[in-house]
């Protein structure tokens, strides 16, 4: 094909073509409405880089050979727990759809350890259309599971979610 016969290059993205993976707009979910997220292992990379980072250099997530500790294995923050879930909501359910975070309340269940994988149930409670820019406050139920169907924690979220514009 000549130079001159050649689709010149669009100057930009195509903005009205569909963006994969964007969250819900809170008019896509009901109250009711039931969502599974992926299951990830916990590493021991995992476990170090977070307490790297967060500072949480306690005794039992530090010392391998700890023995004083009322966990066996080698257990990780439930702060760790949480954030991987989060990571995951981050990525699918909310990504440019959540805009913030409004409150969050939560119940650790059972100890999560190096090697055990988790996933969890997001079911949202609560939905109530703001009178700004059609704007709503979603809550919703997560409940995450361990390999072995055991409810290691269970959390409350309310957000801030964007609706469609058009």
């Amino acid at each position: 094909m000549s130079q001159a016969s050649a689709t010149p290059a669009p100057a930009g993205p195509d903005r009205t073509l569909p963006q994969l993976g964007r969250g819900f707009f809170w008019q896509d979910l009901q109250v009711g409405q039931r969502l599974r997220t992926f299951r990830r292992t916990v590493t021991e990379t995992d476990l170090v880089n977070f307490i790297g980072t967060s500072g949480m250099l306690e005794v039992i997530f530090i010392d391998t050979t700890y023995e004083g500790g009322a966990i066996s294995g080698r257990p990780v923050p439930a702060a760790l727990t949480y954030v991987l879930i989060e990571g995951f909501l981050a990525q699918t359910m909310i990504q440019g759809t959540g805009l913030a975070l409004l409150e969050m309340q939560q119940k650790i269940l059972a100890p999560v350890c190096v090697g055990d994988s988790i996933e969890a149930v997001v079911e949202v409670t609560g939905i109530r259309p703001t009178s700004r820019s059609g704007r709503a406050v979603v809550t919703s139920r997560i409940d995450v599971f361990n390999q072995h169907g055991t409810q290691v924690m269970s959390y409350t979220a309310t957000r801030l979610l964007a609706g469609r514009t058009d």
